[in-house]
């Protein structure tokens, strides 16, 4: 399971690239995506890795992200009640699990909205001009992308 953070906005930028974005549902800088890992996902993601972070989540790290920015329709908060009520999970950190694991999707929850809107990064990001090897905030970062989406919590 990838996260993807779009970090840099899409003025001037390519038609392909901007579709790109649209189809992995990324309209807004700050904004967190949860796909899985296939081929054509991870292709989409190569395309724009000029444009946003990515990495492979842990399950502590869904689990954080769900209890904080996951909403259901309605604008409502994400609740371990709601989840019990329209799933078989237990909670938000069996539907964690199970999401890094591959055993479900985010669609099998009924009203979970796609799309998590994060805060910018506590102390800001490095540059959004660099990839995340030469010391900035784009491109791949591997499992370091837990602290990133841990400082925009």
């Amino acid at each position: 399971m990838y996260a993807v953070v779009q970090v840099r906005g899409v003025v001037n930028t390519r038609r392909d690239i901007k579709d790109t974005l649209k189809m992995l549902r990324l309209h807004h800088i700050n904004h967190c995506v949860l796909v899985p890992d296939t081929p054509e996902n991870l292709g989409m993601i190569r395309k724009v890795k000029d444009y946003v972070a990515y990495g492979e989540v842990d399950a502590a790290t869904i689990e954080t992200l769900l209890r904080t920015r996951g909403r259901i329709i309605g604008d409502s908060a994400l609740t371990d009640e709601y989840i019990k009520d329209n799933s078989t999970f237990n909670g938000i950190a069996d539907f964690a699990k199970a999401l890094t694991k591959g055993d479900c999707k985010l669609r099998d929850l009924p009203g979970l909205k796609p799309v998590l809107r994060l805060h910018p990064p506590r102390k800001g990001y490095r540059t959004t001009k660099r990839t995340y090897v030469q010391g900035g905030a784009l491109g791949y970062y591997g499992q370091e992308i837990n602290t990133l989406l841990y400082k925009m919590r």
